[in-house]
C-alpha cells in the first residue's frame, strides 16, 4: 500500500547489511563501542547515508518513503545504540547543512557524511540546558573571519569519534530567539577536547561524550544560514530527529513481541505453555493494537512530509507515544521472560535498558506534551 517493489528491493539490501555486518557484532560492540568510521564507510558505499540528499553531493535524491524504509530496518538491529549513531548521521547532524548550508559546507561536510568518510555529531545539549535549548551558554564571538567558541556540550552521541559537529552556540546576549548561530565545527581544531566518554545505562554500543571548547577558532564560512537564525534552524532540524525515532520503534516493538511469544510458546508452566494464559495474550494484543496506531501515525506523517505540510504536532505525538510504548513493552516482555529476562545474555534485557532513553532524548515527554498543547491552540 505504501511501498513499491523498488522500495522493498531497497529494504532487502538494508536487511542483508544489518544481518551480515551489524547484528553478528552487536554483543562485541556493546562491550567496546561500534567503530563508526568502518561502519559508516560501508553504509556510505551502499548509499544508505544520503537517501534524500542531493545527488550533486553524493546523495540518492529519493523520497521520504525510502528514508522510512531505512529507519524501519534500523529497528531490527539487536540494540538501539548503533541505530541511534546512524540516525545522528542521517537525520540529526546533517539536515540543517543540506537545507541551509552553503555550497562549500555541503561539498565538504555533507558530502563527507553521505559517503561515510566523515562521522558527524549534533552538539546542542549542555550541562544546564537539555530540553530547554534557549538556556544554552556556549558562546561564539565574531572576530574577523572567525568565530571563537567557548563552552561545553554533554550527552553528545558519536562525540568521541566525530570528525565534525553541528553545534548551536549563542552569538549575542540580546533577548529573543535571534541570538544564536549554528556552526559546522571540525573536531581537529585547537582548543577542542573530548572531556570524557560517558557511561550510560543503555545504548552501550554507541559512544556518548562530554565536549569542551577553549577558544576554538571556527571559520565564519562554517556558519549555517544567517548568524541570528541558528535557533530557528535547529528547531526545524529537531523535527527530522524526532521523526527518525518513529519507524524503528514500531518495528522494534513488533520484534520484542514476536520474540516474547516464541518464548511463551516454549515455556511450560503448570502443564501448559505460558502463551495460553489469557492475561498474557490480552496484554500482548493491547500492545499490538497500540503499536499499529503508532505505525499508521508514522505513515500519516510521511504523507504529510511528502506534501510539504508542517507535521510538528503529529511528530510530537508520535515521539510521545513511541517513548512510552517502547518502555512499556520492553518492561512487560522482560517480565514475561521471568528470570531469563533479567540475564544480560537475553536480548530483551538490552531492549529494556535501551528503551528508556526514548522518553528523554530529543525532547522529553513533558516537552512533547507542551508542543502538542501549543500547536492545538491551548
Amino acid at each position: 500500500m505504501y511501498f513499491t517493489e523498488t522500495h522493498e528491493a531497497f529494504r532487502e539490501s538494508v536487511k542483508r547489511f544489518i544481518d551480515k555486518d551489524v547484528n553478528p557484532r552487536m554483543d562485541e560492540w556493546e562491550e567496546k563501542t561500534v567503530p563508526l568510521h568502518d561502519l559508516f564507510k560501508k553504509m556510505g558505499d551502499l548509499g544508505f547515508l544520503g537517501i534524500r540528499y542531493d545527488p550533486k553531493y553524493g546523495g540518492q535524491g529519493l523520497d521520504y518513503w525510502y528514508e522510512t524504509v531505512l529507519l524501519e530496518e534500523l529497528g531490527h538491529m539487536h540494540g538501539m545504540g548503533v541505530a541511534t549513531a546512524v540516525a545522528v548521521q542521517t537525520n540529526m547532524a546533517t539536515p540543517a547543512i543540506a537545507a541551509h548550508g552553503s555550497d562549500y559546507l555541503k561539498d565538504k561536510y555533507l558530502r563527507g557524511a553521505i559517503s561515510g568518510d566523515l562521522v558527524a555529531a549534533i552538539a546542542v545539549t549542555e550541562p544546564d540546558a537539555g530540553s530547554d535549548v534557549f538556556a544554552i551558554k556556549t558562546k561564539a564571538v565574531k572576530d574577523g573571519d572567525y568565530y571563537t567558541i567557548n563552552g561545553s556540550k554533554t550527552f553528545i552521541t558519536n562525540g568521541t569519534q566525530a570528525d565534525f559537529l553541528t553545534l548551536l552556540a549563542r552569538t549575542s546576549e540580546e533577548p529573543g530567539y535571534h541570538s544564536f548561530g549554528l556552526f559546522v565545527v571540525p573536531t581537529n581544531l585547537p582548543g577542542f577536547h573530548v572531556s570524557k566518554k560517558l557511561d550510560k545505562v543503555g545504548l552501550r554500543s554507541s559512544d556518548t561524550a562530554e565536549l569542551f571548547f577553549d577558544n576554538v577558532a571556527v571559520p565564519a564560512s562554517n556558519l549555517i544560514g544567517g548568524e541570528g537564525e541558528g535557533f530557528i534552524i535547529q528547531m526545524k532540524q529537531f523535527q527530522h530527529e524526532r521523526f527518525a525515532i518513529l519507524p524503528g520503534t514500531h518495528v522494534a516493538v513488533t520484534d520484542m513481541i514476536n520474540m516474547t511469544v516464541d518464548y511463551l510458546r516454549q515455556r511450560v508452566v503448570f502443564g501448559k505453555p505460558l502463551v495460553t494464559k489469557q492475561v498474557l495474550r490480552h496484554r500482548l494484543a493491547g500492545w499490538l493494537t497500540r503499536n499499529e496506531c503508532l505505525k499508521q501515525l508514522t505513515y500519516h506523517i510521511v504523507r504529510m512530509k511528502m506534501e510539504g505540510q508542517d507535521a510538528t504536532k503529529e511528530i510530537s505525538m508520535g515521539k510521545l507515544i513511541a517513548g512510552q510504548l517502547m518502555a512499556e513493552v520492553a518492561s512487560g516482555c522482560l517480565q514475561m521472560f521471568g528470570g531469563m529476562g533479567f540475564m544480560n545474555e537475553t536480548l530483551i534485557s538490552r531492549h529494556f535498558r535501551d528503551s528508556r532513553i526514548l522518553s528523554i532524548g530529543g525532547g522529553a515527554d513533558e516537552v512533547m506534551c507542551e508542543i502538542i498543547a501549543r500547536t492545538s491552540g491551548f
